[in-house]
């Protein structure tokens, strides 16, 4: 389904009000056919987009004018007089460790549309997202393909440890936290609760240690109705080919979390379980949009504790200010929890590409931006795609005993109808 082309792509390019010029520096008949037939296919989509080829063995001049190389596409937009340069090696993807061990060169992914859509957005857009990523308690870096997703969505990304500074900084538009391993400090509390209660937008992912193990950020959760559960998540009823702490969670997402969301398949391992309470002002809402099944289990050393736990939680909050003598303004503060670093682990993002965690992440971050779009699309995946199925007791029956039995009855009947005859 290379050539599929998805909703959000559809939808950008339906509300496009400027005139985007696509130039790809290239001999068109020796181009791959995939991305010939892609840019075909993407082009008729919208009629202010424009493909243009450039022979480069006919107009050597015309790469050196333009300052790109040979099989390259250039996106630009006259309006914005912004452009974006993609190369082929972009679009059809190979794999790097494929390379190294056995010298195959062959494309794994195909990155047509998250390239182009990326592109499109960017030259016709002159916003871009700041996303401060903390450092300084063993948070896990994000994975190549994370980052992937954040360039694509036109979001920058900068490191900030918070013992250093006595301030988040004023274009911080995401403070994300990915899976710590040490608590935060007092100061550093002091800090975050100030933040938030400026209107800020802070994002945690909790790594391997539970939150009753963090007291400090467990305090800063608390205050917004957020509670730890002690040890790890098993769910017998959602997991993966009967692997309880392999989790399917069960997705209760609307708005800006539900943007592409269409299998509603995420695969959470590690998890450490999340309760709500009373939020401690009563301008705080709280609500879940990752959950166990009821058959969810909290399980420690000592004991297992059934019940519905959440994976998933948003808090929000309006803060108003000004006083009664100047005009007040509002400003909403966000805080989203998840928990489980997993959740973007690229051993299982690049395992199971059609699962959606990438989609559910990009759209909590996308979340915390004013008038922005999850736009991030993931490569399609080149090679054999495998179904992935929950409980395949009686599937497996079915398909090791069942159709063999159809076909040998099926055989025996009509060899016995012949010999008859």
């Amino acid at each position: 389904k290379i050539y599929e082309i998805t909703d959000t792509s559809k939808k950008l390019l339906k509300k496009l009000d400027q005139k985007v010029t696509v130039t790809v520096y290239a001999e068109k008949s020796s181009t791959d056919e995939r991305i010939r037939t892609f840019l075909n296919k993407y082009q008729a989509l919208s009629k202010d987009v424009t493909v243009k080829w450039v022979d480069p063995v006919l107009h050597p001049a015309e790469l050196t004018k333009n300052n790109v190389s040979e099989n390259s596409i250039v996106v630009s937009c006259k309006d914005t007089g912004k452009s974006d340069t993609i190369t082929f090696d972009e679009i059809l993807v190979s794999d790097a460790y494929a390379y190294y061990t056995t010298g195959s060169t062959d494309a794994t992914q195909f990155d047509g549309e998250g390239q182009l859509t990326s592109a499109i957005n960017y030259v016709t857009n002159d916003s871009q997202n700041k996303v401060y990523y903390t450092t300084g308690h063993g948070e896990s870096s994000f994975s190549t393909s994370v980052q992937d997703q954040l360039d694509k969505n036109n979001v920058s990304s900068e490191e900030l440890n918070l013992l250093m500074t006595s301030a988040v900084p004023d274009d911080c538009d995401l403070l994300l936290m990915n899976a710590p391993t040490n608590d935060l400090s007092e100061d550093e509390v002091t800090l975050l609760t100030n933040y938030l209660a400026a209107g800020g937008k802070v994002m945690c992912l909790l790594g391997d240690t539970s939150l009753t193990d963090f007291p400090n950020l467990a305090s800063v959760l608390k205050v917004y109705g957020i509670e730890g559960a002690d040890g790890y998540i098993a769910d017998p009823t959602r997991c993966y080919q009967n692997q309880p702490y392999y989790i399917f969670p069960q997705l209760k997402v609307s708005g800006d979390l539900a943007n592409g969301i269409s299998s509603q398949m995420v695969l959470l391992t590690n998890a450490h379980g999340m309760t709500l309470t009373d939020p401690t002002r009563d301008t705080i809402t709280t609500s879940a949009f990752m959950e166990t099944s009821e058959n969810g289990y909290a399980v420690t050393e000592s004991e297992q504790k059934q019940g519905t736990y959440e994976l998933g939680i948003v808090a929000t909050e309006t803060i108003s200010s000004g006083d009664d003598s100047e005009e007040s303004s509002t400003t909403e503060a966000r805080l989203t929890v998840i928990s489980a670093g997993s959740l973007i682990d690229q051993n299982i993002t690049d395992a199971f590409s059609q699962l959606e965690n990438a989609q559910i992440f990009m759209n909590a971050v996308s979340a915390n931006f004013d008038g922005v779009q999850n736009l991030s699309i993931e490569a399609k995946s080149l090679g054999t795609e495998y179904n992935t199925i929950q409980h395949a007791g009686l599937f497996s029956l079915l398909v090791i005993f069942g159709i063999p039995a159809v076909i040998l009855i099926a055989g025996f009947s009509v060899w016995f109808r012949r010999r008859k005859a």
